[in-house]
């Protein structure tokens, strides 16, 4: 198993000012990773984002670490310009010197727009986007996806039909094995369905309350469904983790499987335990 942590896990470092951004790949390096994957980069004030995105790859061939991913936002269908900026993201991959890159396709129709508003509805729009998107990026060695992301697009059998609908040999699937609860799916049946699909992977965990109970003022937030969601330290909360895994494992996933840590827990102490939580996980397999 290779580890890979999410530049996500580190927020609480990042908007402190405890670290740069630049500072984190040292800090993943230091803490055990094979390589650090990023959410979003935040270019600083006067410098050009490909500029910036070819320092931070700089900085990573330094350290000797690599970086997995770069994860980026869209909506295919609220923004008519999302392909030509996809376009502009991917030749931000490319000065990261990354192989994959993941995009969002859109956390559903316009609020108050009339008609209809089903998933069906919304794919052909979704599938046209992904699939101008990867074909410029298959041109520069990138292979594309889509996580179980932003509720709309979150089920595992709507981001199966998005990958199958895209019919691309060049686009795939961000597994988040978390973030089907979001969308209040059994993230153990939903990994068997899009472990085939596979390109990267998140782990991710939560604790749940149901919905029809008594909820904590804090650290909480509401699924698709009603149901509280705080995040975990992987491991220590109710997502089936090890289960999860072994799925993966048997389909063959070689890839990547990343922290993406988003707990009320001190950060590095979170990404930590839930690294040494993944390694222990991998002796099982």
């Amino acid at each position: 198993m290779k580890y890979s942590v999410s530049s996500y896990s580190y927020s609480q470092l990042r908007s402190s000012g405890a670290y740069t951004e630049i500072e984190l790949i040292a800090l993943a390096k230091e803490m055990g990773f094979d390589a650090i994957e990023f959410a979003e980069i935040h270019t600083p004030e006067g410098k050009e984002k490909l500029a910036y995105a070819a320092e931070l790859k700089a900085e990573a061939e330094r350290v000797g670490i690599e970086i997995a991913c770069y994860c980026i936002g869209a909506d295919f269908l609220k923004n008519e310009n999302q392909v030509e900026d996809l376009k502009k993201e991917i030749d931000v991959a490319a000065a990261l010197g990354v192989e994959r890159m993941r995009h969002d396709a859109t956390s559903g129709f316009a609020d108050g727009q009339r008609g209809s508003k089903g998933f069906d509805q919304a794919l052909p729009i979704l599938a046209d986007g992904c699939r101008a998107v990867t074909e410029y990026a298959q041109t520069k060695g990138i292979r594309t996806m889509v996580e179980n992301h932003g509720f709309f697009c979150q089920d595992s059998e709507r981001v199966e039909k998005l990958v199958n609908a895209v019919a691309h040999e060049n686009f795939g699937a961000l597994v988040d094995i978390g973030n089907f609860l979001c969308a209040d799916e059994d993230p153990a049946v939903a990994v068997g369905r899009m472990a085939p699909y596979a390109f990267h992977v998140h782990a991710k965990d939560f604790h749940v309350k149901n919905g029809n109970g008594v909820v904590p003022p804090d650290g909480y937030f509401r699924s698709r469904g009603g149901n509280a969601l705080r995040g975990a330290i992987i491991g220590h909360g109710d997502v089936p983790v090890l289960q999860c895994l072994r799925i993966l494992d048997a389909h063959g996933y070689d890839g990547y499987i990343t922290v993406e840590f988003e707990g009320m827990e001190e950060a590095k102490k979170g990404v930590a335990c839930g690294l040494r939580t993944l390694k222990y996980f991998d002796e099982l397999l």
